[in-house]
């Protein structure tokens, strides 16, 4: 009687209740572990931190002046009289385009086909005064290596420029560069010099040659992990007005991406695409079609290692050797 009962109610048809929907999973994806290349680059970022942090109280003072001596000997620091300016260079043609470091430091320089070819060493003085400029919250104690490298390839005369820590705009401070722009070009008797500047100071630099009329004083900026397009980094540092400045849709920002069909500077810039201070990385290159650009890809290190790596400072010297007519376009590549 059992077994028939339950092979009655089989046999019916089961009754189907509705079922609660179950929200769908809203658990975030999980993060893709660090690279082994952003991992080093971390690491990196640490010790030349930790480096500069014990160099930091040298380059807390302004510098001070220096003037040429003799033909191949060092300038002395005591102040001197003004020279004429001699005549200007021609200006270099424009263009723009990409290429990549070399992958090994040491060793003899690789011969490479782009138009940065290294060309026979000139005297000390044949060479325009380099004037270094700092990033945001930095002095001059950050180009220690970069200056090393420069005079003992024969340029002696390299100064740094401290602007101010409480600097809060980008448009006062391009303007006192250009007094200081003047005061080297009279000082040394050079018509035009070049400007290596690294973060914030290439952007200065850039305001200063683009919109300031500094394109008739600079013959090369050379810009480090420097945020031309701005930068989404360090959302929570908005506050600080230069910062501001920085950010991609800001009036600065704008005005650099105004046409310049007169500017006769030279630009080269190093960009790095483990930058964490330039977002995105590739925001620290130029594009502008009125602007002679060469655009450099470092890859491997990061935004604090730009000024103080023996490659980079390989390439700087490259771009601030080269003829103006041989720098108006690069080769694409990387560096791992």
């Amino acid at each position: 009687m059992k077994a028939f009962t339950r092979r009655a109610l089989g046999a019916l048809p089961r009754p189907s209740l509705p079922l609660p929907s179950l929200p769908a999973s809203v658990l975030p994806p999980l993060p893709r572990p660090p690279s082994g290349a952003l991992i080093r680059a971390s690491v990196l970022e640490l010790l030349v931190l930790a480096g500069h942090a014990l160099l930091y109280p040298t380059g807390l003072t302004q510098e001070r002046r220096a003037v040429p001596g003799p033909p191949g000997v060092p300038p002395s620091a005591e102040p001197s009289g003004a020279g004429k300016p001699r005549g200007a260079a021609a200006p270099g043609s424009r263009g723009s385009g990409t290429r990549a470091l070399p992958t090994e430091a040491a060793g003899p320089a690789p011969r490479t086909p782009s138009r940065l070819r290294l060309p026979a060493p000139a005297s000390g003085p044949d060479r325009p005064p380099v004037l270094l400029l700092h990033g945001f919250i930095d002095n001059r104690s950050v180009f220690v290596l970069l200056r090393r490298s420069l005079r003992r390839h024969g340029h002696h005369q390299v100064e740094a420029l401290n602007y101010s820590p409480l600097t809060c705009d980008i448009r006062s401070a391009a303007a006192a560069l250009a007094e200081r722009v003047e005061e080297i070009c009279e000082r040394t008797g050079r018509a035009r010099i070049d400007v290596v500047g690294h973060s914030l100071g290439g952007l200065i630099a850039r305001y200063y040659v683009q919109r300031l009329g500094g394109h008739a004083r600079v013959r090369t900026l050379v810009t480090l992990g420097t945020p031309h397009s701005g930068t989404t980094a360090a959302p929570w540092l908005s506050a600080h007005p230069i910062v501001r400045q920085m950010r991609p849709d800001s009036p600065v920002i704008e005005e650099l991406s105004a046409p310049a069909p007169e500017c006769a500077t030279r630009f080269v810039c190093f960009w790095s695409d483990l930058d964490q201070v330039v977002l995105p990385p590739a925001t620290a290159r130029i594009e502008h079609p009125d602007l002679a650009v060469v655009n450099i890809r470092v890859s491997g290190i990061g935004h604090l290692a730009l000024p103080v790596h023996g490659a980079v400072a390989e390439e700087i010297l490259r771009a601030l050797d080269a003829p103006e007519a041989n720098t108006d376009a690069g080769e694409a590549g990387s560096v791992a």
